[in-house]
């Protein structure tokens, strides 16, 4: 396709979705006028935010996505909503609050003959500063210390979620299952063997008894740099980013940490390697991690299940839905041709020494 007719294209999503944000708000709140629609989306995932300004000046955030269903994104942003209100006082501010009706809150299903879209508007959180691209040495240990207690607080309200539908094995099973279809062979081509042995590893290290007691919490998975703010004491501040929400366990989240330990620092130009989980770096931030919520050895060798959970699920499975189609292309690449062969790479041993678990 010519860029002419992209951007041809371009112009004509960017008007639906824009269509679709004032039907949306004039069933939530026909008397109050919309002045302004601003573009804020990152352009790196196929989610759209926006900005919407009243008449009155006010702000709000419109939320746009159409992968997936209409019902799971309603379940993930009402559990969000109730991690929002429910969080201890330390963290009362660090999450959005969706805008209600009546009792639950506000999302739209818009319907159209060539796609459906949801959307769901947001207040505006405060924002202080981001980490620095690269964290010296006491930033490891600060935001160790910090994360822990984060999951402290989302482990304390674990109990006032509604039930969640979505979990790690059934997302591998559902890859698994378009494997063996006609289209998924012809779809995975060579890659075949090598995506379904690691999607049948992965279901068979987390289908044991003491992995399913493991307690599942709210985990938010991207913690790229540019997700989140912090006050200059380095305490979490705001988050605005819900793209790869789940309830699982606490895992889950470590990829990302140690990318934000990683030597290399933050990149526009980025990569999901292993290596970060393998850098000394990620130790320190892990033994501060530690020193305020234990990890257990059954939880540090499963840092690679979690790693390739995310390999599986985010960029092979649904990489093509949450990126845009330059990133999806490259990512999913590079997956089968370095993530999923270089996983072997990580050992806990070192991790597991380190913290004294062995």
């Amino acid at each position: 396709m010519n860029q002419d007719k992209k951007e041809i294209l371009s112009l004509a999503e960017e008007k639906s979705y824009e269509d679709s944000i004032r039907e949306a708000w004039r069933a939530y709140n026909e008397e109050r006028k919309i002045r302004s629609i601003e573009d804020f989306s990152a352009r790196v995932s196929t989610n759209h935010v926006y900005k919407v300004t009243l008449e009155t000046r006010e702000i709000v955030f419109a939320k746009l996505s159409n992968y997936g269903r209409f019902e799971d994104f309603v379940e993930d942003h009402s559990i969000i909503n109730t991690i929002s209100n429910n969080l201890s006082f330390r963290y009362e501010n660090f999450l959005s609050h969706a805008l209600m009706k009546g009792t639950d809150i506000y999302t739209y299903l818009h319907k159209s003959d060539e796609i459906d879209t949801w959307v769901i508007f947001y207040r505006p959180v405060r924002v202080k500063k981001p980490l620095p691209k690269r964290l010296e040495n006491e930033h490891l240990v600060a935001m160790g210390k910090e994360f822990a207690r984060f999951h402290k607080a989302c482990y304390d309200i674990r109990n006032t979620l509604s039930p969640y539908s979505k979990t790690m094995t059934t997302d591998i099973g559902n890859l698994f299952v378009h494997l063996h279809t006609k289209q998924g062979k012809e779809e995975f081509g060579d890659h075949f063997h090598l995506v379904n042995r690691h999607a049948q590893n992965f279901i068979e290290k987390v289908s044991n008894e003491a992995v399913k007691n493991l307690p599942r919490i709210p985990i938010f998975v991207d913690w790229n740099i540019g997700n989140f703010s912090v006050t200059p004491s380095l305490r979490l501040f705001s988050r605005w980013d819900y793209d790869w929400f789940r309830v699982a366990p606490r895992i889950l989240d470590f990829y990302f940490f140690s990318r934000i330990c990683s030597d290399i620092g933050d990149k526009t130009y980025f990569h999901y390697l292993i290596d970060p989980m393998m850098e000394d770096r990620f130790i320190v931030f892990l033994q501060a991690y530690h020193s305020i919520y234990p990890l257990t050895e059954l939880e540090v060798r499963l840092f690679k299940e979690a790693y390739r959970f995310f390999i599986l699920n985010y960029v092979i499975k649904d990489g093509k839905y949450f990126f845009n189609e330059m990133y999806a292309n490259r990512l999913q690449k590079e997956a089968v041709e370095v993530y999923l062969p270089d996983i072997d790479k990580f050992n806990p041993n070192k991790i597991l020494k380190a913290l004294d678990l062995i």
